[in-house]
């Protein structure tokens, strides 16, 4: 009995690792390194005597540096699914900057050791800007819809792994009452299952 369920078991592994070795490249995971320009709306409070103090706002273009995580599921050879975040961190004015991307969407490849792809994103974005002791920023943490357009290329290395030498991505968010126009650039590695 235990020669029987060794020798399914054998037959069951050895069927699971063709059917995965046939479908290399069904799922592929990037991550890396991540660069966004963020354009910014800053609200700052003018030191006066009494209140009320006048509030002023100003747009700044902090360059926040981070990560970037996504994983696509190729449906057909050329076409997949891709859920991307990403988190970018930095200051301005002196204060601390944070922004989250979630984003998800369709994305079209050319299969190869070269392989060049493009993707439309769609999805939210978190914002945070902290309070600090020495600038009159006032502090502000929001959610907004965000869409991101972008390309790469990818460079097989290995049966499983490629490197993304860049991505760019032009994404745009919604924060407050105004659009933001940001460029977003990425670099790393990726993993084909």
């Amino acid at each position: 009995m235990r020669r029987l369920l060794l020798a399914v078991a054998v037959i069951c592994f050895g069927s699971l690792f063709a059917s995965v070795a046939s479908a290399q490249d069904t799922f592929q995971v990037f991550g890396g390194y991540s660069y966004l320009r963020q354009t910014v709306a800053v609200e700052s409070t003018i030191l006066c005597p009494g209140p009320p103090c006048p509030v002023t706002t100003a747009n700044y273009h902090p360059n926040l540096n981070g990560w970037e995580l996504s994983g696509t599921y190729n449906a057909y050879k050329w076409f997949g699914l891709t859920a991307d975040f990403s988190g970018h961190y930095g200051t301005v004015q002196g204060s601390s900057d944070h922004v989250q991307t979630y984003l998800f969407g369709p994305q079209v490849h050319l299969p190869g050791p070269v392989s060049p792809f493009a993707h439309v994103l769609i999805g939210g974005a978190h914002e945070t800007i902290g309070a600090n002791e020495t600038t009159p920023v006032i502090p502000v943490s929001g959610n907004a819809f965000a869409v991101a357009v972008g390309a790469g290329i990818d460079i097989q290395v290995a049966s499983f792994v490629s490197l993304r030498p860049i991505q760019l991505d032009y994404l745009v968010t919604r924060f407050g009452s105004s659009t933001q126009n940001q460029p977003r650039a990425s670099a790393g590695v990726v993993f084909h299952f």
